[in-house]
């Protein structure tokens, strides 16, 4: 399920390395992290293979299991940073721009994939956010249901329940440690 608010974006430094998590939502770190480093995933990724820059962005979504998705708005200008410095080259095959690394980029590519970031979010993040995830497709679902085979007055149920439930879940935010 995409565009449930777990993206990651600008800003990053100009060196591709990231600042904080935007609007502060998203991994283990809470509301106080700090955002994965793009260009060391990125070049982490490069030393695997080569790959196109939707590719980098679907791997990184796959391998924190949807908790870290970073924007094209990051990947590209950081894929044009480590251009410009020499340490990835690309190619356009089939109207895609597939990157690769370059001599100069092997060893720090070779230093990122020694601790790539994605390895940073815990098995038990990735699970939750699964589970939040499938909740969520759930209640959907049956939202779904409602609004398509319910009545006017299960509609407005429906509603007041949405209304209640988003409520709530701002409560949770309220709540102090």
């Amino acid at each position: 399920m995409r565009g449930f608010g777990f993206g990651f974006g600008p800003p990053f430094d100009r060196h591709g390395r990231g600042r904080g998590f935007e609007h502060g939502r998203g991994t283990r770190h809470g509301r106080r992290g700090r955002r994965p480093n793009v260009r060391a995933a990125l070049l982490a990724l490069l030393a695997e293979r080569p790959m196109h820059g939707y590719e980098m962005i679907q791997e990184l979504d796959g391998r924190t299991g949807g908790a870290w998705r970073p924007s094209p708005g990051s990947v590209y200008p950081t894929l044009q940073l480590l251009a410009d410095e020499g340490l990835i080259t690309s190619e356009e095959t089939g109207g895609r721009r597939r990157f690769s690394l370059t001599e100069a980029g092997r060893a720090e590519a070779t230093e990122a994939a020694a601790a790539p970031p994605w390895a940073d979010f815990a098995e038990d993040t990735v699970a939750s956010l699964n589970d939040v995830r499938e909740s969520v497709a759930a209640a959907v679902g049956a939202l779904r249901e409602v609004m398509m085979n319910g009545t006017d007055e299960q509609r407005e149920k429906a509603a007041q329940v949405l209304d209640e439930t988003r409520r709530k879940l701002y409560a949770i935010l309220a709540e102090t440690e």
